[in-house]
């Protein structure tokens, strides 16, 4: 959080609909770096659970050269393959989260630069802008202004509970993580021109459960007018992951509200943060995550797609190849297989096989990992591009980072493509070589060209086709990065189909 304090220096100082902040530059000042700007009241007391409310103003001077506190989840620590480079700063953790970081080359209103606001993963239920990886100092020095934001995760982000719904006003509760995200979208309407930025085009992207979180927000009519692009990687809401219906929602809350021994909403209100998130830890409670609420969110979202009800924007989308390995599915046996496949398609098995073939145990495992990564985000790329009316690129990373000594071999796993996207490699503890360079200056460059134009492609660049639903245009992002044509083209005619 910002300290409020009066400072004497002129330098790097911004007013914004609140007041004046001042941040710092770069080693070279060749960028100007905010960190810890409110974009809302803290939501605590009689604010946990509802929407985001409006900062008040301050005066003097903010200063915001520091990281905010993430928002209230478990410690963050390293696991698996997420080093520490991945995840949250492991303190401060508080409710009073409500903060967005900003990049700039220029503060001049004349600049007009494409803004990329970064949403993080987590599960929904983890995560900040903190993270070593999401730095936007390279992007800025694209002439692009990188904005990150931090908003509620877990049970404070997305408890629904019938008092909730009933005290909301919009006969809804849940959801206040994307909430917070749009309340910091009005933000950037409001104020991104005083860093150089361009309030008409502003690309919204985010990776895992960020990509779920741009997802929503294309669907969402609250959203409307908010951003002209779109980008999310590895994951999307048209997976039916991680949603319910308000119904189900609410019994979630219900059965919380009976573990932590309470009556009423004021009572939860009333328990401190850290209390309320132990309780939230219990697995018979599942996890709080999206709610399908008719306010935020339509109660069907293929329909809503399929309708064209939703923002439509230029997007940009993919997955990582290792996607597949958040199902843990860790042994697979042939017979076992088509016994599953059997029961799922029924007359329809023959043709799964035929498109997935299986001759051993080893097919087997391989197969179930793969019908499970484009389950995750391969069937959600193809869903949005199909229903899109606006150009969709569609990409697969599987490029495999260098070892790190005594470190296991994970492959391309999910989440490393983000570093080479966001030109943030250099946060990254691994021996890099020239290869994983020229890969992440490709990447960068083609997330740079598609928040200035829509089109991710300029000279010097493999051309990118936009995805066909026929054709089928993928590009892989590997050692070698090259176009396929009809890449997965019967695995997501098939799986949508199924579906």
């Amino acid at each position: 959080m910002g300290t409020w304090t009066i400072l004497n220096a002129q330098q790097n100082i911004v007013k914004t609909s609140n007041g004046k902040i001042q941040g710092f530059s770069n080693k070279e000042n060749t960028v100007t770096i905010f960190k810890g700007i409110p974009f809302a009241a803290p939501p605590i007391g009689d604010l946990r659970w509802k929407e985001p409310q409006p900062t008040e103003n301050w005066k003097g001077m903010l200063d915001c050269t520091e990281f905010s506190a993430s928002p209230i989840q478990n410690k963050p620590e390293p696991f698996m393959c997420w080093t520490k480079e991945f995840i949250a700063q492991p303190e401060p953790l508080s409710e009073d989260c409500l903060y967005l970081n900003v990049w700039t080359s220029s503060m001049s209103k004349k600049k007009k630069m494409p803004v990329i606001v970064w949403i993080y993963g987590g599960g929904l239920s983890s995560g900040s802008a903190n993270c070593d990886i999401y730095d936007g100092e390279e992007m800025a020095k694209k002439d692009v202004v990188f904005v990150s934001v931090n908003y509620r995760v877990g049970v404070m982000g997305f408890m629904a509970h019938p008092e909730l719904t009933k005290e909301s006003g919009y006969n809804a509760s849940g959801n206040y993580g994307f909430l917070d995200q749009i309340a910091a979208l009005k933000w950037v309407q409001k104020n991104i021109s005083s860093f150089g930025g361009d309030p008409n085009n502003v690309t919204i992207a985010g990776q895992s459960a960020g990509a779920f979180s741009v997802t929503a927000l294309i669907a969402s009519p609250l959203a409307k007018g908010l951003f002209a692009k779109a980008i999310p990687q590895s994951g999307g809401l048209l997976s039916d992951r991680l949603t319910d219906d308000l119904e189900s929602a609410e019994k979630k809350g219900i059965l919380f509200m009976e573990k932590a021994g309470v009556q009423s909403i004021l009572s939860l209100r009333k328990m401190s943060a850290e209390d309320l998130q132990t309780l939230s830890n219990d697995r018979a409670l599942g996890r709080f995550g999206v709610t399908l609420d008719n306010y935020l969110l339509p109660l069907n979202m293929k329909e809503h797609f399929s309708k064209g009800l939703q923002n439509q924007v230029p997007i940009l989308t993919g997955w990582v190849a290792g996607d597949g390995e958040l199902a843990g599915i860790r042994e697979a046996t042939a017979d076992k297989l088509k016994t599953e496949v059997q029961q799922q398609y029924g007359a329809d098995a023959d043709q799964f096989f035929a498109i997935f073939p299986v001759n051993n145990d080893e097919d087997a495992l391989a197969v179930k990992k793969k019908v499970a990564m484009l389950n995750f985000a391969g069937i959600p790329s193809h869903l949005l591009a199909k229903y899109n009316s606006q150009p969709t690129y569609i990409y697969e990373f599987i490029h495999v980072p260098p070892a790190k000594e005594n470190f296991p071999d994970f492959g391309a796993f999910h989440t490393s493509e983000v570093p080479y996207a966001l030109h943030t490699l250099h946060k990254w503890e691994r021996n890099w070589e020239q290869m994983d360079k020229n890969l992440e200056n490709i990447m960068a460059s083609y997330w740079v060209n598609f928040a200035k134009t829509g089109n991710p492609n300029a000279e010097n660049l493999p051309m990118w086709k936009k995805y066909d639903v026929d054709k089928g245009f993928i590009m892989e992002l590997g050692d070698e990065v090259q176009l396929k044509e009809g890449l997965f083209k019967k695995e997501f005619d098939f799986l949508s189909k199924a579906k």
